[in-house]
């Protein structure tokens, strides 16, 4: 297997073409699907501003957001990592979903035949797709991060790996879910919107009481101060 260290300022990105046949978690270069919060923001070094939640209820959904530091962006020099960004999306502390966008300098004049023959070295043949239902949607989803047209596909009924196409420009994101925890994922999601829609008009009223209160409050204040200094 052979693996190649990608370095800036510090950050050590390992990268591995290791294939996913075999293997039990899969993964994007040494990245695992499965893995927790802690152990991928120890390999990227990200700090806790690198950390977003996006639910505390009924699961912890968050993300970590790594980006190429500003001044290696678009640097065009052989044997820089292609990465630009990556986006790692943890469900209840679990690796669900890695979202990979490039930098486009870096693949500036690939194809679509060019993306796809480099990733079936990693992954294998490519799987037919699976359109999805075309269902209305009762609210958008708070965990999509991924965008473009849909290239080709990879995985079984465990995992998959999507090859888009930006829908702006030149570009390519590769997605690599876990489909039991990303399908944890959208169902506690459904069920937060759910919750905050149920106890909206409580925390309304709620709202309104504490809002009232400060004002009382403060009227009393100003009476007391203003009464005792009044001078007809």
């Amino acid at each position: 297997m052979f693996k190649q260290v990608f370095c800036v300022s510090g950050l050590a990105l390992l990268v591995s073409t290791a294939t996913l046949i075999g293997q039990t978690r899969p993964h994007y270069r040494d990245f695992m699907l499965g893995s927790n919060l802690s152990s991928i923001s120890a390999q990227v070094k990200a700090s806790a501003a690198d950390v977003r939640t996006i639910r505390q209820r009924p699961a912890l959904i968050q993300d970590l957001q790594w980006r190429v530091p500003y001044f290696v962006v678009g640097s065009n020099q052989p044997g820089k990592d292609p990465v630009q960004q990556i986006t790692f999306s943890f469900y209840n502390d679990q690796l669900y979903r890695m979202a990979v966008n490039y930098d486009r300098q870096r693949i500036e004049g690939m194809t679509d035949a060019d993306m796809i023959s480099a990733l079936t070295d990693v992954y294998g043949p490519v799987t037919t797709p699976t359109p999805k239902p075309k269902t209305p949607q009762a609210f958008a989803s708070s965990l999509d991060v991924t965008s473009g047209i849909l290239v080709s596909q990879w995985g079984n009924a465990e995992y998959s790996v999507v090859l888009l196409r930006s829908s702006f420009g030149p570009g390519y994101q590769v997605v690599v879910t876990s489909t039991p925890l990303e399908a944890l994922a959208r169902s506690a999601d459904a069920e937060a919107v759910r919750l905050d829609v149920l106890e909206a008009p409580v925390r309304e009223l709620a709202r309104k009481k504490q809002e009232a209160d400060a004002a009382l409050a403060s009227q009393e204040k100003a009476r007391a101060a203003n009464k005792a200094t009044f001078r007809p």
